[in-house]
């Protein structure tokens, strides 16, 4: 970190008077780097670590610059720097100031899809209404988009076809606000726009904000550094990276830098130390097909050959698998050192199967991750719901295991148990308010909204072989709560008859495995996935599905024994899940995933025309220059050897291929 150690450029950089500073760090010259000497120049002239805000694309890359920053400055010093992604940033200052609950988008959509199965559209025009977790999607892109327009005006832009439905939509989404703010539940997009008011209300002062990835901003986080309006900002980024179009990042946000501060200063990093010649020469005769936004010029640094980048053309497209699954069985790197970059997950499916099928270990991040599989989920459920009795959105899903109990279903026994529980829903479960014989509520129709309500009840209605403490419950006597539901019910009795909020969570994690709420589930999650074509349980693929599923819940048990309380664990878990990962081999990565990361051996594989550049979603909203900048941004990844793949047919699908536009404009096809 000592000035010494940088260029030039970086050192000019990192000493820019305090004001308005764009940094253009174009890949791998050195950003943090830059930005690491930035912050220890600030501490050095005498600014409180307490008045700095160090804002990344992720945590762990906040984490590895203040770690840095610990070889210069005492502890005492760096921990009081207040660093992360805008998201941990907003969520560890509102958890100071008010009661929140913090979900995941995937344990929202449930409760919202709850309220948006009781809607009807009437079919007034051919023009299909988005499903309820699209929408949910779209709502959240909308946040992210825009601050100066409502959703009317937002989505005849979108897709004026939608706007018939509207009404229906904003419906909806204000019902679902509203029970949110209920419960305190958080999403996301809620953390930032809770905490852009509070910091107008309270006025807090930084005497610099840093903002690492600048090109990957959205409005809506752009609205927050305005809100916070420090006397400093210290922006660092590369327009050809900028890759988030679809999640709402805005590219002329780092475009028009000088005219939202017009007195700001551009510095340009050029000096990459990350690849050799020939892999910056090609990245860089692609990306110049792409406008110029601020004037610059890869230099390489690197002086060792390790030849050209080789394109690699199969005749089909699992034979391209094939074919580089076994190139790299030949290989003498470490399995650790080389990476797989794809633009589609499909392409993923196939080379991880053909690398697997010759023992080739290997790593996936892109794809379904670890703390997204539905045991791990339904764990953590468990877990939130002990902790928090009144997590509805924990209870929703956990009865979505249930077969013939729907989302909406499931939260109206949810609201049935805190009824019986007065307020509270375990409670309603093991000690329940028998004088309340009708604990599900009566709704009036609105056939406008399309509510409907079709609750009725059944007294006679009983199930044998329960626990003798539940078998009574007034919740049993409604007729749409079946032998399997009841079953199910019974196991959750005993789950919060048996396990304690006080336990550890390593001791709750060995416990679960045991008890048949768990039991239940995994093995339907099982059998799910050895079903065969014919409609049978493939025998073998059952008990390997059965000890996958117990190896993942290890590891989560593994995970806890660092935690002593249940709630550090949980809130753990929702923060940093996306940043964890399990296994070692051969990287796999979407190229979002690949972003920041580099690697000695590169393959980009299946560049065909119409899959990348993807023509699908550049019809949805992409471009051709988003696309371009995916491949940028694949290609810079490589350290030493790249390998550029691509296949001339497709013969399940009975698809020809053509070369992608991209390698042409690389020179490697003419």
């Amino acid at each position: 970190m000592p000035l010494s150690n940088l260029n030039l450029q970086q050192k000019q950089a990192s000493l820019a008077p305090s004001g308005y500073n764009l940094v253009i760090a174009s890949a791998g010259t050195g950003k943090t780097s830059t930005i690491v000497a930035r912050i220890a120049y600030l501490l050095q002239q005498g600014i409180s670590s307490k008045e700095i805000l160090l804002l990344t694309f992720t945590n762990k890359a906040a984490q590895e610059m203040l770690t840095r920053l610990l070889m210069k400055f005492d502890d005492s010093i760096v921990k009081q720097i207040e660093a992360g992604t805008f998201h941990a940033v907003a969520y560890r200052y509102l958890k100071n100031h008010h009661s929140i609950v913090l979900k995941q988008p995937r344990e929202l959509k449930v409760l919202f899809k709850s309220l948006y199965d009781k809607r009807v559209f009437a079919n007034v025009s051919d023009i299909t209404p988005y499903g309820a977790n699209y929408l949910y999607d779209i709502f959240s892109l909308y946040q992210n988009s825009t601050i100066d327009s409502n959703f009317k005006e937002w989505i005849a832009k979108y897709n004026q076809d939608q706007l018939q439905y509207v009404e229906i939509y904003l419906d909806v989404w204000e019902e679902f606000r509203d029970l949110k703010k209920a419960y305190h539940y958080v999403d996301y997009n809620d953390l930032l726009l809770y905490y852009r008011e509070m910091v107008k209300e309270q006025k807090l002062t930084y005497k610099e904000i840093l903002v690492d990835e600048y090109q990957d901003t959205n409005p809506l986080q752009d609205s927050i550094l305005k809100a916070l309006n420090p006397p400093s900002i210290f922006c660092v980024g590369d327009y050809d990276q900028s890759i988030y179009a679809f999640n709402g990042a805005d590219i002329s946000i780092i475009a028009s830098f000088k005219e939202h501060y017009t007195n700001g200063r551009i510095f340009s990093l050029t000096k990459n130390y990350r690849s050799t010649a020939p892999i910056l020469n090609l990245a860089n005769r692609v990306i110049e097909k792409n406008p110029r936004i601020y004037p610059k010029k890869l230099e390489v640094v690197k002086s060792e050959n390790f030849g050209l980048p080789s394109l690699l053309v199969f005749e089909e497209l699992f034979l391209q698998y094939q074919g580089i699954a076994n190139k790299i069985k030949l290989s003498n790197r470490p399995f650790g050192e080389i990476a797989i970059i794809f633009r589609n997950n499909s392409s993923a499916d196939g080379i991880e199967a053909s690398l697997r099928e010759i023992d080739i270990p290997t790593k996936r991040k892109g794809g379904i991750s670890f703390f997204d599989t539905k045991e791990v989920v339904f764990v953590l459920n468990l877990l939130s719901l002990l902790y928090n009795p009144k997590d509805m959105m924990a209870f929703i899903h956990i009865l979505s295991y249930v077969k013939g109990i729907g989302n909406a279903l499931a939260k109206d026994i949810y609201e049935a148990l805190v009824l019986l529980g007065n307020g509270n829903p375990i409670q309603g479960l093991l000690k329940p308010d028998k004088t309340i014989q009708e604990p599900f509520k009566k709704r009036e129709q609105n056939i406008q909204l399309g509510l409907f309500d079709d609750f009725y009840m059944n007294k006679s209605l009983r199930f044998d072989g329960l626990h003798k403490d539940f078998e009574d419950n007034p919740l049993l006597k409604y007729s749409k709560i079946n032998k399997e539901g009841a079953e199910f019910l019974n196991a959750l009795f005993y789950f919060f008859s048996v396990l304690n909020i006080k336990d550890k969570p390593y001791y709750l994690l060995s416990k679960i495995y045991q008890l048949s709420i768990f039991q239940i589930v995994i093995q339907k999650l099982a059998k799910e996935r050895a079903i065969t074509k014919e409609g049978n349980i493939h025998p073998v693929k059952y008990q390997e599905s059965l000890q996958r599923i117990e190896r993942r819940i290890l590891v989560l048990r593994d995970l806890s024994s660092h935690y002593e309380e249940i709630g550090r664990f949980l809130n753990a878990m929702v923060l940093g899940s996306s940043e964890m990962s399990e296994g070692e081999g051969v990287n796999l990565l979407s190229i979002h995933a690949s972003k920041g990361l580099e690697f000695a051996e590169v393959y980009i594989i299946d560049l065909m025309e119409g899959r990348f550049p993807n023509k699908k979603l550049m019809t949805q909203g992409g471009s051709l220059e988003e696309e371009r900048r995916l491949f940028y941004v694949a290609v810079t990844r490589a350290k030493e050897n790249l390998y550029l793949s691509y296949a001339k047919r497709d013969k399940l699908k009975n698809i020809d291929y053509q070369g992608s536009l991209f390698l042409y404009e690389a020179g490697l096809l003419k």
